[in-house]
């Protein structure tokens, strides 16, 4: 039963899923929950549950009623989190994707790739539970790691995305099987000569306080953040200390800052993918100035006008988005080849097939047919001879049938 249900999340391409007894199977698939099944047995769980988390830790799992663990069940990599609930024991499954993220195959701005060509600095990734904070964090140690030899160090719970070292020399530590906590790791990791370091996750204020001295001292340091938005992150970070220490702590923050990226994940029906809508706070010495003060509100006006320093507000952000055209779509079978033409109607059938079944944003040179309402085909052209005009048409479906010729 368990094996199988992983197996179906796979096929179904969900990101998690759930599992308590007597209720059927849940799945989340694009940010929706969808039910699936039967209800599940609660023997059923309780003996997947201590086959999973081995007979050497049941005891732990007694006592504190919750486990976390990383498992390969059906080829699938998957975190486990194995909890106590009242119905019995049940289980949340995050399904890991295979595939190496990069910021252009995550849909992201290329502004982003600025960020990997600094030597030193806090860089911070904010966002809701499921947002893909995890993912872009990734997609910026690869691209360290594809044009920069540096040692760079991850500490993470669970470890999500495994790295090959290109340019770089990477080790890659997981919280609980390779050190006891995020803090003893970061300790670990500044006497072992590193150039970046990459934390999972800052929640407490041993973490933060780790974090910013590492960042401070000349390391490149990446997180994350659990936040709604560029400003929060900032808050976040400074208020989980007392009172009468939040006046360093802003100013330490403001000397390493580098960059903050706040994102949450958008549907696009016209693609059929979630793409993440961000903003972006490159640190200036206006930003520092403000994060110095205590003035957190003002960030915002700063995003409005820092076009120019590659800062984006939701807004602007959210209008590069809607005017994009050059979509990076994954597939199983046919790989990135397949997604390219997806996305690029100039020179693709299967673009056009799906386009004119869908009706999404398109491409230059079908806009450009749309705009213009060519009103005359000029006769004898051939496919590769160069420009043509297609009779006036009312519309997509019979502009794509025109193209065809």
């Amino acid at each position: 039963m368990f094996e199988a249900l992983i197996k179906k999340a796979k096929t179904m391409d969900a990101s998690d899923l759930h599992m308590e007894a007597g209720l059927p199977a849940v799945f989340r698939i694009r940010g929706e929950l969808k039910t699936l099944g039967q209800p599940l047995d609660s023997d059923a769980l309780l003996l997947a549950g201590r086959r999973l988390i081995g007979d050497k830790n049941w005891s732990y799992f007694v006592e504190q009623c919750s486990f976390d663990l990383s498992a390969n069940i059906q080829g699938v990599r998957c975190r486990i989190n194995v909890m106590k609930t009242n119905r019995g024991v049940g289980l949340a499954i995050r399904l890991l994707s295979s595939f190496q993220p990069t910021l252009e195959k995550l849909n992201l701005h290329p502004d982003l790739m600025d960020i990997a060509h600094h030597s030193h600095g806090l860089v911070l990734i904010g966002g809701p539970t499921g947002s893909g904070k995890s993912s872009t964090l990734a997609a910026l140690i690869q691209e360290i790691n594809q044009s920069q030899a540096k040692h760079i160090i991850t500490i993470e719970n669970l470890i999500e995305y495994h790295f090959k070292a290109l340019k770089s020399f990477i080790r890659q530590r997981e919280v609980g099987r390779d050190t006891p906590s995020f803090y003893q790791g970061l300790m670990d990791a500044l006497r072992e000569d590193p150039d970046v370091l990459m934390i999972g996750e800052m929640r407490e204020p041993d973490i933060m306080k780790q974090t910013l001295n590492a960042a401070e001292t000349g390391h490149m340091v990446l997180s994350t953040v659990h936040s709604g938005s560029v400003v929060e992150a900032l808050q976040r970070v400074v208020s989980n200390f007392p009172a009468e220490v939040q006046i360093g702590i802003r100013a330490q923050l403001a000397d390493c800052l580098l960059a903050v990226v706040c994102q949450r994940l958008i549907f696009r029906p016209d693609l059929n993918i979630r793409v993440p809508e961000c903003e972006i706070l490159f640190a200036n010495m206006t930003v520092k100035s403000i994060v110095r003060n205590g003035k957190f509100f003002k960030l915002n006006d700063v995003l409005q006008t820092g076009a120019l320093d590659h800062m984006w507000s939701r807004q602007r952000y959210k209008e590069w988005l809607e005017n994009r055209t050059d979509w990076y779509i994954r597939t199983d079978d046919t790989g990135r080849q397949a997604a390219d033409e997806l996305t690029n109607p100039d020179h693709s059938p299967l673009a056009r097939d799906y386009l004119s079944s869908r009706q999404p944003r398109i491409g230059s040179r079908a806009n450009s047919v749309t705009r213009k309402k060519i009103a005359s085909r000029k006769k004898d052209v051939h496919e590769n001879d160069g420009p043509y005009k297609i009779d006036e048409v009312d519309n997509l479906d019979d502009i794509l049938r025109e193209l065809d010729k």
